[in-house]
C-alpha cells in the first residue's frame, strides 16, 4: 500500500466509521515489560522482547511515523530481524511491502504457507462478501513459510502458530511462550466481550466463526494464563471475556455495536492523544 493509499484510507475510513465504535486501537506504549505496542491509525503493531532480542508482530500500514514511534519505545528498526505476519492485508504488512520506506528490508518474514498464496498471486484477496478484489501485495523480504500447529523458535522465544481461517484463507495467530496470543484480525472486542472479526472484511464469515471456536477449544484445554492481544481493539487476560461471543461476527454495517463501549474513541483515526509522554510512562489498559 503506497503512502497515498494509506492517507486516502485514513480519510475515507475515518468518515465512514466515525462514531460507530468499530475500531478501538491501543495507543503507543507497553502492555508489560515484554510487549510494546505502536498505534498506526486504527491498527496496532507489537514488539516482543526476551533475552535482549526483539521480534515484531505484524507490520502495520505504510505509515510515515513508524520510526518516530519506535523511538518512543526505544526500539531501533535496524534491530528488528524477524517479523511474524498474521495475514497479508495491507494494514498488517505495509512496512514490508515493496514500495514501503524499507525500514525492515533485512528482516525475515514469517507467514502462513496458505497466506503466501496471496503474495504469489495464486489467490486473490476479496472483501465485501466477495464483491471487491484487493490488489496483490508484493514483498521482497526473505520469507519462512509456517504451517498450522507448527512450533518454532526465534532465539529463546517459543512460537506456536494456529491457522484461523475466515478473515483470510491463511490467517495465523501466534502463541508466544505459552503466555501471549497475538490474534491479528480474528477477534474483535466489544464492551461485552469478543466476537469474530468484522463481517465486511471476511473471505468466509461462517468459516471464521468455526475456526475461532476451534481455537478457543484448543486453548481452553491447555488451561493457559494468556494475554490475548488483538490487531484493532486492545487486549484482555480474561478468556471468558475474549471468547464471549465466538458464535457471532461483528456487524460493521450496524450503526453502533449492540452494547455501548465508553472506551471507544469517536474517531479511531484521531491520534492526538497518542503521545510520547504517555507511551513512556503509562501501561496500556486491558479490557
Amino acid at each position: 500500500m503506497s503512502k497515498k493509499d494509506s492517507k486516502d484510507q485514513e480519510r475515507f475510513m475515518s468518515f465512514v466509521f466515525r462514531g460507530k465504535e468499530i475500531f478501538k486501537p491501543l495507543n503507543t506504549g507497553f502492555i508489560d515489560k515484554r510487549v510494546g505496542c505502536i498505534r498506526e491509525y486504527v491498527a496496532n503493531i507489537y514488539f516482543y522482547t526476551k533475552d535482549n532480542q526483539t521480534i515484531m508482530i505484524d507490520a502495520g500500514y505504510n505509515y510515515d511515523r513508524l520510526a518516530e514511534k519506535m523511538r518512543w519505545l526505544d526500539i531501533n528498526p535496524k534491530d528488528i530481524k524477524d517479523i511474524l505476519i498474521t495475514h497479508q492485508d495491507t494494514d498488517h504488512v505495509g512496512a514490508v511491502e515493496k514500495d514501503s520506506d524499507g525500514l525492515f528490508r533485512q528482516a525475515i518474514i514469517y507467514i502462513g504457507r496458505i497466506e503466501n498464496e496471496y503474495l504469489e498471486g495464486r489467490k486473490c484477496r476479496k472483501v465485501l462478501w466477495g464483491l471487491y478484489k484487493l490488489p496483490q501485495v508484493y514483498i521482497d523480504n526473505e520469507k519462512v513459510l509456517i504451517d498450522d500447529g507448527q512450533v518454532f523458535y526465534i532465539g529463546n522465544i517459543k512460537i506456536e502458530a494456529f491457522l484461523v481461517q475466515g478473515h483470510t484463507w491463511g490467517h495465523l495467530v501466534y502463541l508466544i511462550d505459552d503466555e501471549y496470543l497475538f490474534t491479528g484480525d480474528t477477534i474483535w472486542f466489544g464492551a461485552d466481550g469478543g466476537y469474530a472479526f468484522l463481517n465486511i472484511l471476511a473471505e468466509d464469515s461462517k468459516l471464521q466463526i468455526k475456526s475461532l471456536k476451534k481455537l478457543e477449544e484448543i486453548l481452553r484445554k491447555r488451561k493457559l494464563k494468556l494475554k490475548i492481544i488483538t490487531g484493532h481493539t486492545g487486549w484482555s487476560d480474561n478468556p471468558d471475556f475474549a471468547f464471549a461471543h465466538t458464535d457471532e461476527i461483528c456487524n460493521a454495517l450496524r450503526r453502533k455495536p449492540k452494547v455501548h463501549d465508553c472506551k471507544a474513541p469517536y474517531d479511531g483515526y484521531d491520534e492526538r492523544d497518542d503521545t510520547e509522554e504517555n507511551a513512556r510512562k503509562i501501561l496500556l489498559d486491558k479490557y
